[in-house]
């Protein structure tokens, strides 16, 4: 088979490309490292517990040792298996905030405001209540309300109206402070991902999937990328075609093969002896996450995930629940009730999203606390600390390093101390004095501002969010321009959360699809073949 357009990825943003170009009368291929999602965790919306950290779906990353955290080192999953991220993630759909979009458009990149957005966050959705000047109905991506309730949640909630946020029903209208329960990605109890929503949806001959196709290096030739080397069973084969090579592996996959094909820091490549094909310093530069600071509280007489699901019985019930009327603890995202705020009173819009859950932990993977508890993970929107991922050798074996250097500068600490004393503030309202709560995470006698930032180090950990590795800007320092196209190097684009040039005010799943669904757009008008 000839192609047109070989994606490198079968992720949130590679699902998308193939089945747009594919509808577009392209003829593409599609390289997977992962398997297919053929995995029953995968589609059960509580088996992210099951994914994550499971090398048979996720990369196992880890970040080296961060001195903003004191020295630890986070798990980093990335999905490794059709439908990337989507199959291990959140579930949540959130855009973010109609400045962000606007900031970008401001920095010099033309078409990538709220409004030019907005119409391709549309064209995707599928959403529970039907279309509105906000919303679209009949496309790809299903949004549903949860399928499950906590008494303790709807507390927390009306403890966060009564410390001053609003009530929302819809974090996704351009403007997202308030607080209220997050919608998910699901279609009736079940997960959906882009391979199920996208990949499986796609008519026609025109697709080519492989799945255990690791991409080793991109072929340039004459200054154009013409086609990707890539393993499958051990095997090196080559594929060649004629339009756009699309590189979307992730902001994690998406830097390591550009460096490892010799496109990257100059200095990095001849270190690991890699022939530098291009010099371009911002590949691997500017990643940005969301550090969450996961507070917790025991609780008496509350109705928690702790006192729910640590008996069998408990267990059981839960099983049976879900298998009956796909709903309960084994339908619900790891997030229920969310909340964007203010860290501080003269703020434009909200630089605080809040993850809130009816249970606590010691950390994500561990067993449940065993007393009724709350944890309200907060993160920072907008961080200024940058980190890198750059790669450890020539090998595409050896995962890349991943710095993302959080809480390296004084603004992030301010805002990590702030968002600590605003969760406590919240616990204190009236609404939550039934639970008689008692601070665990940080711990109630930490108050001292410089004290709260080391505790923010502590209970820091990723939200999962890394973006903007391999940025599009005007600049020099940015490897692509508006269309996604790398700088000085043709036949190549890249199309995954690694393009952002700042990170969005909300979870990045859904802005990678509406990036996705631009790209798709601008590779059919600009190219034909």
């Amino acid at each position: 088979m000839q192609f047109d357009h070989i994606i490198i990825g079968a992720g949130s943003a590679g699902c998308v490309m193939a089945k747009r170009l594919a509808e577009g009368g392209r003829r593409v291929l599609v390289l997977e490292a992962g398997g297919r999602d053929n995995y029953h965790w995968v589609h059960i919306p509580m088996g992210y517990l099951y994914c994550i950290g499971n090398p048979r779906t996720d990369w196992m990353y880890r970040t080296a040792p961060e001195p903003g955290l004191n020295g630890r080192s986070l798990l980093y999953p990335r999905g490794k298996v059709l439908g990337g991220c989507s199959s291990i993630n959140g579930m949540l759909y959130l855009r973010g905030q109609a400045a962000d979009y606007d900031g970008w458009r401001q920095l010099g990149l033309p078409g990538w405001g709220w409004d030019d957005v907005l119409p391709y966050f549309k064209r995707s959705e599928d959403y529970v209540d039907g279309p509105s000047d906000m919303h679209g109905e009949g496309g790809e991506w299903r949004v549903e309300n949860q399928r499950l309730h906590w008494d303790l949640l709807d507390h927390w909630m009306e403890a966060a109206q009564e410390a001053g946020l609003p009530k929302t029903d819809d974090f996704n209208t351009g403007d997202n402070e308030g607080v209220g329960y997050f919608k998910v990605n699901q279609r009736n109890g079940w997960r959906m991902n882009t391979a199920k929503a996208f990949l499986r949806t796609a008519d026609g001959p025109n697709i080519k999937v492989e799945t255990g196709a690791q991409v080793t290096r991109l072929i340039v030739e004459q200054g154009r990328v013409v086609g990707v080397a890539y393993l499958r069973d051990n095997a090196p084969i080559e594929a060649r075609c004629d339009g756009d090579v699309i590189l979307s592996a992730g902001a994690i996959g998406s830097p390591q093969i550009l460096q490892l094909s010799g496109i990257g820091p100059g200095a990095l490549l001849q270190e690991h002896g890699i022939d530098v094909l291009h010099d371009a310093p911002g590949v691997g530069a500017n990643l940005q996450d969301h550090l969450q600071l996961r507070c917790s509280w025991k609780l008496k007489d509350a109705r928690s995930l702790n006192t729910l699901a640590n008996s069998l019985l408990g267990k059981a019930r839960i099983a049976a629940e879900y298998a009956l009327k796909r709903s309960g603890p084994m339908s619900m995202a790891p997030s229920q009730l969310g909340a964007f705020s203010k860290s501080r009173p003269d703020l434009a819009t909200a630089d605080l999203e809040y993850h809130v859950q009816p249970l606590s932990l010691e950390a994500f993977g561990q067993p449940l606390h065993d007393y009724p508890a709350i944890t309200a993970s907060v993160c920072n929107l907008r961080p200024e600390s940058r980190g890198t991922v750059e790669i450890i050798s020539r090998s595409h074996r050896d995962a890349p390093r991943i710095a993302p250097n959080y809480l390296s500068t004084e603004g992030d600490r301010q805002v990590a101390v702030a968002a600590i004393r605003q969760a406590r503030d919240i616990m204190r309202q009236p609404a939550m004095s039934r639970y008689d709560p008692q601070e665990v995470k940080p711990g109630a006698d930490i108050t001292a501002e410089g004290d709260l930032a080391q505790a923010a180090g502590d209970i820091g950990t990723t939200i999962f969010h890394p973006v903007s590795t391999v940025r599009m800007g005007p600049d020099s320092n940015a490897p692509l321009d508006h269309q996604l196209r790398f700088k000085g190097i043709g036949g190549l684009r890249v199309v995954d959360a690694s393009v952002m040039p700042t990170i969005t005010s909300g979870n990045t799943n859904s802005p990678t699809i509406m990036i996705a669904e631009k790209a798709a757009d601008m590779i059919l008008s600009s190219q034909s073949l």
